[in-house]
């Protein structure tokens, strides 16, 4: 259940019925306890636009919500109380804190339910350009993309995971002509980035100052795009090759797509595309180039920035490219929503092809799920000590070697495979989470040290506290433990009460995240998970107590463990057994 999403359509109806109008109740969770568990802010606002004094209005929903029968039945909490100029706080009652908390426990999703209309969504992220070795710029992307498909799909909603890759253009004539002079086939074969990368630079050298050679790489640019079966076969190569070792990376993330529908998919619609929206007076003709223009219904920021879908020479570009996407997605998938994960630098981009996408009468929800940039110590984008681009599977080998480093510091004691194992998860993990837990649209520093604490708001700190809880079921002989199916729970101790809290937070988390596509509300609140859960087993002992009251603990030691498991889960990070 979403308890604060609940509360605040109910008391929304209650003070839009007693002011007369649209008036958001605006609950919030409370982080001191004297304010109650949830306070309702919006009657200050309701009274201000009414001219009434707000604690008389606060006063007046109190009393609708006393004889409100669907609050009454529910048995949520005990009398509220009005604070300050017009606050309402409200404690819930111990008997339904204590029947939410067994179901919540029994409850294999630890009480989020499904969506009740399921949206069919695509998801558009990483993109890397093919013939390139994934780098250090592609980390955002990859994993926010998949956090938000994740999250998605665990709400019910049908998801389409989409790699839009760059497999077209005119890299691709260099690429042809250059490996048929400087290419090494064994090279290809056992490094493929790495030797597309190398010719490419020879090729690129070779044609800057020479207009011939130039010349020659555009003939083979041409022959791709007109259907060569020898350039075609060599540029199916090229893809696939560097689509397996690729795969070695995402797979190593825990990365996967529906779809790779790259550039090259819709090469044969562009010239269609652009005719019919010129057909439809959507686009236009200006000195050669073809533009969609922007009028009085349109953004205004778009008045005098119009969106060029082709090329004054007749070449087509990403514009041209996305709006034949959306037309795909829109045909072949039914997509309600289509999410795009890409650099906030980006946005402009976005604001023309989603009102471009309007005019052509696409009307489902079009999101730009933007993002800042990696920084290294010296708060500028990050490089390699030589200024070169990290490549991202470098970074990932040197996160599972540090980590297995800080283990052997710490005297970790397992076995060697599963050292390395649990080096692994956790190395890849603290990439991920300083990532994921920051907001999406700042920059962040990149922080060795920071990252791989096992103190703080960090993945290492979230899955020791897993971790130390599943020890204490292997210390009980019972590491499947689950509250039986008519034990009762009372909780008590308030350590008890604000764990039991934050653990019916989750629902609401959870649901939020996926409003504006924010992954750090769902670390932030694993974050408080863990603190809540230190601070409970500080203060109660588990193993020595008895009876309900061990059934009690035991039950929040097994559902904090599996919310961690869970939350981590759907951020795209795994959690050891053993740390």
């Amino acid at each position: 259940m979403q308890l604060r999403h609940w509360l605040e359509n109910e008391f929304t109806g209650l003070l839009s019925r007693l002011t007369g109008g649209d008036s958001p109740a605006i609950v919030k969770e409370t982080a001191n306890p004297k304010f109650g568990d949830y306070q309702i802010n919006g009657v200050m606002g309701a009274a201000k636009k009414l001219g009434k004094n707000p604690r008389e209005l606060a006063q007046s929903l109190v009393a609708a919500a006393r004889i409100d029968a669907k609050l009454e039945a529910q048995g949520m909490f005990g009398e509220p109380e009005i604070a300050g100029p017009g606050f309402v706080n409200l404690r819930l009652d111990a008997g339904f804190l204590n029947r939410r908390l067994a179901e919540l426990a029994r409850d294999e999703r630890l009480g989020v339910e499904p969506v009740e209309s399921p949206r069919t969504v695509v998801v558009d992220f990483s993109s890397p350009n093919v013939a390139k070795p994934l780098h250090v710029g592609h980390l955002r992307s990859t994993i926010l993309g998949d956090s938000i498909a994740r999250l998605l799909r665990f709400l019910g909603h049908r998801v389409i995971g989409d790699n839009h890759v760059g497999d077209w253009g005119t890299q691709f004539g260099m690429l042809i002509w250059g490996f048929r002079r400087w290419g090494d086939e064994a090279a290809l074969q056992a490094h493929p980035t790495d030797e597309l990368e190398r010719v490419y630079k020879l090729a690129n050298d070779a044609v800057k100052n020479d207009a011939a050679q130039a010349d020659q790489a555009r003939a083979e640019l041409a022959k791709l795009q007109a259907g060569d079966s020898d350039n075609r076969a060599l540029w199916r190569r090229f893809a696939a090759a560097s689509r397996a070792e690729v795969d070695k990376i995402y797979a190593r993330l825990g990365v996967t797509f529906d779809e790779w529908r790259g550039e090259s998919a819709y090469h044969d619609d562009l010239a269609p595309l652009v005719a019919d929206l010129t057909a439809r007076g959507i686009a236009r003709e200006d000195e050669g180039a073809v533009l969609v223009y922007f009028g009085p219904d349109d953004d205004p920021q778009l008045a005098d920035k119009p969106f060029m879908i082709r090329k004054s020479d007749g070449a087509f570009n990403y514009a041209t490219t996305d709006l034949a996407t959306i037309r795909y997605r829109h045909d072949a998938h039914r997509a309600d929503e289509i999410v795009y994960v890409v650099d906030k630098r980006q946005s402009l981009h976005f604001v023309q092809l989603f009102a471009a996408a309007r005019k052509m009468g696409y009307a489902q929800r079009l999101v730009h799920v933007g993002f800042g940039t990696i920084l290294g110590a010296d708060g500028r984008p990050i490089k390699t000590r030589e200024g070169g681009t990290i490549r991202l599977a470098d970074l990932l080998a040197e996160a599972a070697q540090r980590a297995q480093a800080i283990m052997a510091e710490k005297g970790v004691d397992l076995p060697a495979e599963e050292k390395r194992q649990v080096a692994e998860i956790v190395g890849i993990g603290a990439v991920k989470y300083a990532d994921l837990s920051q907001n999406r649209n700042s920059d962040y520093r990149f922080d060795w040290d920071k990252l791989l604490a096992f103190d703080g708001n960090t993945a290492p700190y979230l899955q020791y506290v897993y971790a130390r809880i599943r020890s204490i079921f292997r210390k009980l002989g019972a590491p499947d433990w689950r509250l039986a199916t008519d034990a009762p729970v009372a909780v008590e101790h308030e350590s008890e009460r604000a764990l039991a809290l934050t653990l019916l937070r989750f629902a609401d988390v959870v649901h939020d995240v996926p409003v504006e596509y924010y992954p750090n509300l769902l670390g932030e609140h694993l974050f408080n998970l863990a603190q809540a859960f230190n601070s409970f087993y500080r203060d109660c002992s588990v193993l020595s107590s008895e009876g309900v009251t061990r059934d009690t603990r035991l039950a929040l030691c097994d559902a904090t463990a599996r919310q961690i498991r869970l939350g981590l889960f759907l951020l795209g990070i795994e959690v050891p057994e053993r740390m």
